[in-house]
This record gives C-alpha cells, sequence and structure tokens, in this order.
C-alpha cells in the first residue's frame, strides 16, 4: 500500500438546463452575425449613395428624384418640403424653390427628405454668401437667367435684358416663366399661353414672378448679382449657339423671324411668345 496520497478531483459546476438553453441561444446569434457581417467585411468599405441635383431643376423635379434615391412612395419629400422649417429667406415664405443647389449629395441609412433639403439649402446659402449674394431678387433673377441662357457665355446679357426691362417698367415676357405656371418646359408658346391668368406669366403680369422658378447654378448666380453694361432689352436664341441681343424692337422682329423660319424648317411651330416683345424663348 502506497503512502503517497491521492489527489481527490471535486466536479465542476454544472450548467443548468436553462444556462445550457441561453448558451445555445448566444452561439447562434454569433452564428448569425458571423454570416451577416463577414461577407460585408471580406467585401471592404462600399461606396455611399448620391442624388445629383443638375442646374436647371424645378423643386418638383428634384423632389421626385429624392423620393426615388431614399426609396419613398412619390411625393414623401414634396410634404416634407412643407413642414421641414428650411433655413430660408424671409421672402421665399417656407418654399425652397432656388435654394435647392445644384451639386451632388450623399445619401445614407439615416437620410430623410428634410435632412436631404436641409443639406441643399445650406450648401446655396454657403454658395451665396461665398460670390456676396444675399438677395432673394438676385436668386430669383438668376433662375430666369438659368432657364432662358442658351450657354453660360449669355448668361450675363440675359440678366441685363431683365434688369433692363424692370427699370423701363417693361414686361419680362419670359417664355421660361409661363413653361413654369404650366408645368412644362418647351420652346413654343402660343398666343392662348401668354393670355394664362398665373401670377408667373409674365406676358400678363408686370415684375418679376413671386419665386423663383428652378435651382440655378453658379453661372447664372453670377450674371445675376453682376450682369454687364449695355442697354439690351430684346433677345432671342435663332439656333443653338446664336443668340442675338438688341435694344431696337424692329431689329428684335427680323431675329424672330429668322427664329421662325429655323424653326419651320426643322417641321416645328414657331413661338409667338418669341415673336413678341419679350426677352425670348426658353
Amino acid at each position: 500500500m502506497s503512502d503517497v496520497p491521492h489527489t481527490v478531483r471535486r466536479p465542476g459546476p454544472r450548467l443548468s438546463r436553462t444556462g445550457r438553453l441561453l448558451l445555445v441561444a448566444v452561439l447562434l446569434v454569433l452564428a448569425v452575425l458571423a454570416v451577416l457581417l463577414v461577407p460585408r467585411l471580406l467585401r471592404g468599405p462600399q461606396p455611399e449613395q448620391t442624388l445629383t441635383v443638375p442646374e436647371g431643376q424645378r423643386a418638383t423635379q428634384i423632389y421626385t428624384a429624392a423620393d426615388k434615391a431614399l426609396h419613398l412612395p412619390a411625393g414623401s419629400t414634396a410634404k416634407a418640403a412643407k413642414r421641414a422649417h428650411l433655413p430660408l429667406p424671409a421672402e421665399a415664405k417656407g418654399n425652397p424653390e432656388g435654394y435647392l443647389f445644384p451639386a451632388t449629395y450623399p445619401i445614407s441609412s439615416d437620410t430623410t427628405p428634410a435632412s436631404l433639403l436641409s443639406y441643399m439649402v445650406k450648401t446655396a446659402k454657403q454658395r451665396l454668401a461665398a460670390d456676396g449674394i444675399d438677395s432673394y431678387r438676385t436668386v430669383l433673377i438668376a433662375s430666369i437667367v438659368q432657364a432662358e441662357a442658351d450657354r453660360p457665355a449669355d448668361m450675363g446679357k440675359v440678366a441685363r435684358v431683365i434688369d433692363n426691362r424692370l427699370a423701363h417698367h417693361m414686361p419680362l415676357q419670359m417664355d421660361s416663366t409661363i413653361n413654369y405656371a404650366l408645368g412644362r418646359s418647351t420652346l413654343h408658346t402660343s398666343h392662348a399661353d401668354t393670355r394664362t391668368k398665373n401670377p408667373y406669366n409674365t406676358y400678363r403680369y408686370p415684375g418679376l414672378p413671386p419665386t423663383p422658378i428652378d435651382s440655378p447654378g453658379a453661372d447664372a448666380l453670377k450674371a445675376a448679382g453682376a450682369p454687364p453694361a449695355g442697354d439690351w432689352l430684346y433677345f432671342v436664341t435663332v439656333k443653338p449657339g446664336d443668340t442675338r441681343f438688341t435694344a431696337d424692337y424692329q431689329e428684335h422682329l427680323r431675329n424672330v423671324r429668322e427664329f421662325n423660319a429655323q424653326q419651320r424648317s426643322a417641321g416645328s411651330g414657331g413661338s409667338s411668345g418669341s415673336s413678341g416683345s419679350g426677352g425670348g424663348g426658353a
């Protein structure tokens, strides 16, 4: 019989049935997380989604694009715009038209219509401040310039035509504002269109329309803020790249006749809006 004492091993604590079930549940959760997360980690960081707002888009168009980008029912962003309390100037009366700055905006899982619109308006305010623009009137004029000018090189002259016509108490007679009133975009304005009873009809009602008519870009804003000197009162884009500016009404009518001839040769009707005494078609 050995004199060496034997080591007595005591049994460790045993898990209860509840503890075993809890352990199994934890292991299952970890397994599910591994299945979900490991592929993402292996793929690495994913590019974020974005929404691009082009120059000259109207608020209604931007709302529709935002709904699609955010995977929301149609009309969601338009409704949010009415109750979002956006940081707009007092003259805007809560309407963000003209202040949804053209740019590319990031979209994440926590982006909401209100936060996206707020981002756009804050971007507009920053860009306006950087260019020394603090006038709602300038943004409004810039929106018309954006819609009317055939190319950036013409924007300053279009802005001067608007200023000159306002100074002479002449109606603006801009087709772009009628297009906005009627929710369309066309080069062809009929005489019936010019009689439309809508405050955006600048053939019928003098002065500027109530609000901007689109989101102007940097070139249009700079043109509206500091247009070049000139006595122009009329303009018409006879063909792409060929916009005629003049202070002589008879010369303008000759330009309009050439525009109408170009339209007929292209197989489309002329624009009575352009044939009037107004600035020209857009």
